[in-house]
């Protein structure tokens, strides 16, 4: 199967989603040329703001895997990955996506999109979110533990 192949697959699902009441997303994760996972974006159905399609697919390939890793994947996009399934699949190891359609082409039907990824590009103090590092001090330390757990022992 080719790229194009699961990029249809995805806005198929991301169509069928639209019929059903869901808004326009799909996403299709493959590895070593096999389907994993097919998903739409469910936050109609659970008001969830995190249910989107790349997140619903990651979340059910990790289960499947039995892993948070999923080096070897991709994934298959109807639409432009926002910034937070971006970085899910960043950290879930995932080195390859594709999309077939922009975040502008979103926003000019009216999703919002396009907007929140130069919103991000800018200082913490510029973003209309308000994000601010307020240092404190703690006896245990939770990075410090995590790295302590983690060292192989001596």
């Amino acid at each position: 199967m080719t790229h194009e192949t699961h990029l249809r697959d995805a806005v198929a699902l991301a169509h069928d989603n639209v019929l059903a009441g869901g808004r326009p997303y799909g996403a299709v994760i493959v590895r070593d040329g096999t389907v994993l996972v097919r998903a739409v974006n469910r936050t109609a159905d659970t008001h969830d703001a995190t249910d989107h399609a790349e997140m619903v697919a990651i979340r059910e390939a990790s289960r499947l895997l039995g892993s948070a890793k999923l080096d070897g994947c991709i994934v298959y996009a109807s639409g432009r990955p926002c910034p937070m399934c971006h970085a899910a699949m960043r950290l879930s190891g995932i080195r390859e996506a594709y999309f077939a359609y922009t975040a502008e082409e979103a926003e000019a039907h009216g999703l919002l999109s396009a907007g929140i990824y130069a919103e991000l590009c800018r200082p913490l103090a510029e973003q209309p979110m308000r994000v601010a590092h307020l240092p404190v001090s703690a006896e245990a330390h939770p990075y410090e533990a995590w790295r302590d757990r983690e060292s192989p022992a001596d």
